[in-house]
């Protein structure tokens, strides 16, 4: 399973409509039940993001894994957490 979640890393994701959101940087997984919780973007699209800010994105909202990521949702005012709303620690 560890292969197949690194496999993320550096992947390009983009909105349903083909707008490029940024690059997987990290990923969130349960320690519990062992399953991605979200993907962590690093730089993000300035037109898409405020800023171009760090966001995390619920895996839950993918659709599609392959040479790149799609979304099935993305919405327009971002009800998603910032780096800012984190600790560091929950980035390691």
């Amino acid at each position: 399973m560890l292969e197949e979640v690194s496999a993320l890393n550096d992947l390009e994701v983009f909105t349903p409509w083909g707008v490029k959101v940024g690059d997987v940087a990290n990923i969130e997984i349960d320690s519990e039940s062992t399953e991605i919780e979200n993907i962590f973007l690093e730089v993000t699209n300035d037109r898409l993001v405020q800023d171009g800010a760090s966001i995390l994105i619920p895996y839950r909202w993918i659709q599609a894994v392959g040479d790149i990521i799609i979304l099935r949702h993305f919405p327009e005012d971002l009800p998603i957490k910032t780096m800012e709303d984190f600790g560091p620690a929950e980035f390691r």
